[in-house]
């Protein structure tokens, strides 16, 4: 039998880790200091707590710490797969205002064995929820979180490792207000993630001892909450990030189009989505509180409330199937009460992805089945930009429906990530993408 080779001996090594693991096994929790914050019995690190004032270039370093990785076994050049670093870093939100936004750097024991210099990834989670407890970075320290009060799973690390075993550099970030306790998370604002996205990259590229330089290539991965966020940061990258080329961005299920987005997730398995974006929106715009005090009852007001410090698992089992009628003062739901107020429909308006060509070559993937995030708006963006004259690899991930709206949408993020993961490799290896658009018809 011939000899695995190191990248996959590092994969298999992670996947042992994560069968052995057990709760005995996960890092113990910090002991509260005077400062620290807690969100349901999860006491958040002060490391995540911001300072006055921030540095004034986007992307510069607040601070950084070790970060250990729950999923981590010792190796002849480092641990497996990586060393990881705790980032908080300087970025703006869509205010033009400074943010301070955390995340993890983790620098691979794995060679790249590809063209140039060690290529970077920047990751874009998916929903993680609302709470600072569920902020990637911590986990990546704690991968499974069950307390009683709470519920996180650190979904996101199979493609943190995968990456990591090629011997790609990765960064996470974790938005604006997930993980740093001064503000609360814009969920799928557009603008706020994309910045987020951005500004990792160049926080990446100042950690201390990484073996990233200003050759490295970088490319985006994002599936759901993070495909509209790596969507976004394609978009903007050219106004914003200019120092950032792109070689190449991943976009799953992206939630390109958010008045037909609420109006899928209100009702379904993750109905808890709902309250989060209400709450980001409140927070990007305040002057919006006047027109959801007007129509948010007494019992939509505190599901707004106990939603702002869940993490998903919390949500699924909490609000599984809620309707916003249930939360509004004359029962009509909350996509009816946007269709109602101009100021609303402008802000979602704002939200929409597509409206400018993205930098670089996108693949952009959506399952065929996927009803929570529904496939046809995600499809519209693949077209949206092909008439833009983007670069764009539309890939349909063709499923049958599989019964339930949160598995149709979570299915094709682990059907579809070795191909996502092998076409950003490709495009790191200094290759030219092939876009399909001329095959894609520019109809639904």
């Amino acid at each position: 039998m011939p000899t695995p080779s190191r990248p996959a001996r590092i994969t298999a090594a992670a996947v042992t880790a994560a069968a052995c693991l057990g709760a005995s096994a996960l890092p113990a929790a910090a002991t509260p200091s005077d400062d620290a914050v807690i969100s349901r019995g999860v006491t958040i690190p002060t490391f995540y707590s911001p300072p006055s004032a921030l540095p004034q270039a986007n992307g510069a370093l607040v601070r950084t710490e070790p970060l250990p990785l729950a999923l981590s076994l010792p190796g002849v050049d480092g641990p497996l797969p990586g060393t990881a670093t705790r980032l908080m870093y300087k970025s703006t939100d869509s205010n033009g205002l400074p943010v301070a936004v955390t995340g993890a750097y983790i620098e691979p024991s794995a060679a790249w064995e590809g063209a140039g210099a060690r290529p970077l990834v920047a990751v874009a989670p998916g929903t993680m929820g609302q709470g600072d407890q569920c902020a990637a970075s911590l986990g990546l320290e704690n991968p499974l979180r069950f307390n009683g009060q709470t519920i996180s799973v650190g979904y996101e690390d199979l493609a943190v490792y995968r990456l990591l075993a090629k011997g790609i550099a990765v960064v996470v970030t974790d938005y604006a207000g997930l993980g740093a306790t001064d503000r609360l998370h814009t969920y799928v604002n557009r603008v706020d993630e994309a910045h987020a996205v951005l500004d990792a990259v160049r926080a990446a590229r100042s950690v201390s001892g990484a073996s990233i330089t200003s050759a490295s290539r970088v490319a985006l991965f994002g599936y759901s909450q993070g495909g509209g966020a790596t969507a976004a940061a394609a978009e903007l990258q050219a106004t914003y990030a200019p120092d950032v080329t792109l070689a190449g961005t991943y976009s799953g299920a992206p939630p390109a189009n958010l008045t037909e987005v609420t109006q899928a997730i209100d009702g379904s398995d993750l109905a808890g989505a709902l309250g989060w974006s209400v709450n980001g929106f409140l927070q990007t715009d305040p002057s919006l509180k006047p027109i959801a005090d007007a129509h948010l009852n007494a019992a939509g007001r505190a599901a707004l409330g106990d939603l702002s410090t869940m993490c998903v698992g919390d949500a699924l089992f909490a609000y599984n199937s809620a309707r916003s009628t249930a939360w509004t003062t004359d029962g009509r739901s909350i996509s009816d009460v946007i269709a109602s107020e101009p100021a609303l429909r402008a802000f979602l308006a704002e939200q929409r992805i597509g409206t400018l060509r993205p930098s670089g070559p996108v693949r952009l993937a959506t399952g065929t089945s996927d009803n929570l995030v529904p496939h046809a708006q995600a499809r519209q963006l693949a077209v949206d930009w092909c008439r833009k004259g983007a670069d764009v690899t539309y890939k349909p991930v063709i499923l049958p429906d599989l019964g339930r709206s949160l598995i149709n949408h979570f299915t094709p993020l682990l059907t579809d990530q070795g191909e996502a993961i092998s076409w950003l490799t490709d495009r790191l290896n200094g290759e030219p993408a092939t876009s399909n658009c001329a095959t894609l018809p520019l109809r639904p």
